[in-house]
């Protein structure tokens, strides 16, 4: 539903620094869900879903591209 790439659902924050990723193993759908099922605090919030599409809002003026 996204038309971003998946890893652009993980944060890239001091938490994934804390944890010692690296961002290219997290480009892959498998590997995105597995990283994100092990740490939820790292998936971007808020995602909008509107009939068959999805954004992730941040930053919120994302959110004019969906409505």
């Amino acid at each position: 539903m996204l038309d971003d790439p998946v890893a652009d659902l993980v944060r890239k924050d001091k938490r994934f620094k804390e944890l010692g990723l690296n961002a290219d193993n997290y480009a892959e759908k498998k590997t995105v869900v597995a990283l994100l099922l092990k740490h939820p605090e790292l998936m971007q919030r808020p995602i909008v879903i509107r009939g068959k599409r999805a954004i992730i809002a941040r930053p919120p003026e994302k959110l004019a591209t969906l409505l």
